[in-house]
């Protein structure tokens, strides 16, 4: 096992074993793609699309990326694993260098049942505002069912417990007085606080109407646990989130509210799953807002035990939530894939981004030696500190050539001593 939690001497005897022959078998964190296995025969990757196998230092390698080059160059298998598919899985099967092993639709029935809170006329008509509530009458319905059997996991995008507050009567956004921040509650006795500089403000009041009452348009699993609390009076209610995740659930009945990756796996898996706030995760302003949310539904839903039910609060005729209740993350991934190519977005298209000094990066423009085909989006501002930042692109079938023009212009640029500029492949990866 491979880690950077084991320390520097176990992790260099490891290393050595590994490249010594004596461990056949090296499992670890993204750095473990390059272990240095003798007569590799398999390479594996889990839950490519979770954006922590992304080094977020130069050069960027992906781990994905770095097992797939490591397959072709050995001439060994690969496989990309994990309950949901990415577009860049997708990618390898369309183009025929893989192919897709999944399991068929009646053993996926027998699993679990996904569905979503007032999908119908009926389950509108037994609760007009289950798409307008928060917590609708059958999840209510649906948690008290399950705890008659086991424990229920509830997923909330965002931890703490109100980490954005609004007037109670405009809905205008509650700032800080000192720095304008946001403010925000940490429990349901602490006064109003701002984010951003610490101060506290016990006699807040809205600019524009006057009123003096909050409301929490988002709120945590703090604050999402104490109100299931209330609802189910003498239940065990657990959160696991921010620096407190738990590993483990026993499988007596209990409700654990989690934020998305801090899901607690639970002995013999859940009785039922819920997923709060889906909104929340499809508004951010990503390239993979959909994807992302897919994948993280998708995890918290494999926590089911056979034949559980996993029930989403959002919009029922949203693409991502169709999906997940049909289970069907390739067929996502794929119209994911077709919208990329149609707006030249990897990975159909290769792109870098090349940011610094604006000098810097109009020098480094005019040292590119343009590959066929290559388009430039850009300069643009980007940051505070002055920066600018210009996107090039070309269709994936020149992508070498740009990746060795690329570092040419860094080779030149400092044989020259000229300003730095960071360039990066394929940033959406």
């Amino acid at each position: 096992m491979l880690t950077a939690d084991a320390g520097p001497a176990k992790r260099y005897r490891d290393f050595l074993a590994v490249s010594r022959g004596r461990r056949r078998v090296v499992v670890g964190t993204r750095a473990a793609a390059f272990a240095p296995v003798v007569a590799l025969g398999l390479v594996v990757i889990w839950d490519d699309g979770d954006d922590l196998h992304a080094e977020p230092r130069a050069p960027y390698p992906h781990a994905r990326e770095v097992l797939l080059l490591r397959a072709e160059g050995e001439g060994t298998a690969a496989l990309v694993g994990g309950f949901a598919t990415s577009v860049e899985a997708d990618q390898l099967v369309r183009t025929g260098w893989a192919h897709q092993l999944a399991a068929s639709r009646e053993v996926l029935r027998e699993r679990l049942i996904t569905s979503v809170a007032g999908a119908d006329e009926h389950a509108l008509a037994r609760d007009p505002l289950a798409r307008v509530t928060r917590v609708p009458t059958e999840v209510h319905r649906t948690i008290r069912d399950a705890l008659a059997v086991g424990p229920v996991l509830v997923q909330t995008p965002r931890s703490g417990y109100a980490a954005a507050l609004a007037c109670e009567r405009c809905r205008n956004p509650a700032r800080c007085r000192v720095c304008a921040g946001p403010l925000a509650l940490s429990s349901a006795t602490a006064p109003p606080t701002c984010r951003w500089c610490g101060a506290s403000d016990e006699s807040w009041a809205c600019p524009e109407c006057g009123h003096r009452g909050l409301r929490a348009p988002v709120v945590g699993e703090t604050r999402t646990a104490e109100e299931l609390g209330r609802a189910f009076a003498g239940t065990v209610v657990r959160t696991s989130g921010g620096d407190r995740v738990l590993a483990t659930v026993a499988a007596e009945p209990a409700i654990v509210v989690a934020t998305p990756g801090a899901e607690p796996v639970a002995e013999g898996g859940y009785a039922a799953v819920v997923l709060l706030d889906t909104w929340l995760v499809l508004g951010l302003a990503q390239l993979r807002a959909e994807e992302e949310a897919l994948r993280r539904w998708a995890n918290a839903a494999a926590l089911i035990r056979p034949g559980g039910r996993c029930v989403l609060v959002g919009d029922p005729a949203h693409p991502a939530l169709q999906a997940l209740v049909r289970w069907d993350p390739a067929g996502f991934a794929a119209r994911e894939a077709a919208q990329r190519r149609e707006a030249h977005l990897p990975p159909a298209s290769r792109l870098a981004t090349i940011t610094g000094e604006p000098g810097a990066v109009d020098d480094a423009l005019t040292l590119l030696a343009a590959p066929a085909g290559l388009e430039v989006l850009g300069p643009v501002a980007h940051g505070a500190e002055g920066e600018s930042r210009v996107v090039v692109r070309v269709p994936r079938a020149h992508g070498v050539e740009l990746s060795r023009a690329l570092g040419e212009v860094q080779r030149v640029r400092s044989a020259r001593k000229l300003d730095a500029v960071r360039i990066q492949v394929d940033p959406s990866l």
